[in-house]
């Protein structure tokens, strides 16, 4: 297994996605608070435009708050490229047939699927703490974050999110041929539960309210009232493995 995982890092680094994420979350983490702060001049840069539109454009004052409702804002882009670049761990090995060898010479399948699932949830943790410590220093440094409530709690229910929704990726690509079945699978649970949680009764239950950071930040909301969704989160994504498991034993490399 740990040689599998081994193989796993390197396919990483060799292919490039391990680089282009790197990019990807510290441009993301830079851009947060860059856009804050570059608002109030865009704003006055734009003022006599608006102005002979007969539009009047008011002063802009940006805080760390504002950085911080950028943050949130990208952070479904980021995990969209995310699953993006991770949606072929499996299938292209399929297609390739490079398990078959694996298999035989003893690897459990069960260990070949946990391999797998470790390095994708600690990729994405690396990825999100990275994107969310870039923006968390510049926001200290020019702004003060004091002004944020339950900061930490917040991103990491982001955070939970993306484990949420990489579970469902891990498990759809332990049932799929391709890495496009494994977008819309995984993409059609985020639609359902995007469409759930328009409903009061269902939304306490769903993990989208965690994209929501700024009700916590601002304090619409408190730590309380997101044990219930959390809990299922939790839940959710170790079902999620357990049947990755079982369809992978049952499944025909």
């Amino acid at each position: 297994m740990t040689a599998f995982m081994k193989k796993e890092w390197m396919e990483l680094c060799r292919s490039g996605r391990l680089l282009v994420l790197f990019l990807l979350f510290s441009l993301l983490g830079i851009m947060n608070p860059a856009l804050a702060k570059l608002t109030p001049w865009l704003v006055e840069t734009l003022s006599e435009s608006l102005a002979d539109a007969g539009i009047a454009a008011a002063a802009v004052t940006v805080d760390a708050m504002s950085s911080w409702a950028q943050f949130y804002k990208n952070f479904p882009l980021g995990m969209v490229f995310f699953i993006l670049l991770t949606s072929g761990s499996f299938t292209t090995e399929y297609q390739k047939g490079t398990l078959i060898p694996v298999v035989t010479r003893g690897l459990t399948r069960r260990n070949i699927v946990l391999a797998k699932s470790l390095v994708i949830v600690a990729l994405w943790t690396v990825m999100y703490w990275l994107c969310f410590g870039i923006t968390c220093g510049y926001n200290a440094y020019i702004w003060d974050n004091k002004a944020a409530n339950h900061l930490y709690f917040a991103a990491a229910l982001a955070w939970l999110f993306g484990i949420w929704i990489t579970s469902f990726v891990l498990l759809f690509s332990a049932v799929a041929q391709s890495g496009a079945q494994v977008l819309a699978g995984t993409g059609a649970i985020a639609l359902g539960v995007y469409l759930l949680s328009l409903f009061p009764k269902f939304g306490r239950f769903l993990p989208i309210r965690f994209l929501d950071g700024m009700s916590l930040l601002q304090g619409v909301t408190s730590v309380c009232d997101y044990a219930v969704s959390a809990t299922a989160a939790v839940f959710v994504s170790f079902l999620c493995i357990i049947l990755a498991v079982v369809c992978f034993d049952r499944k025909q490399l």
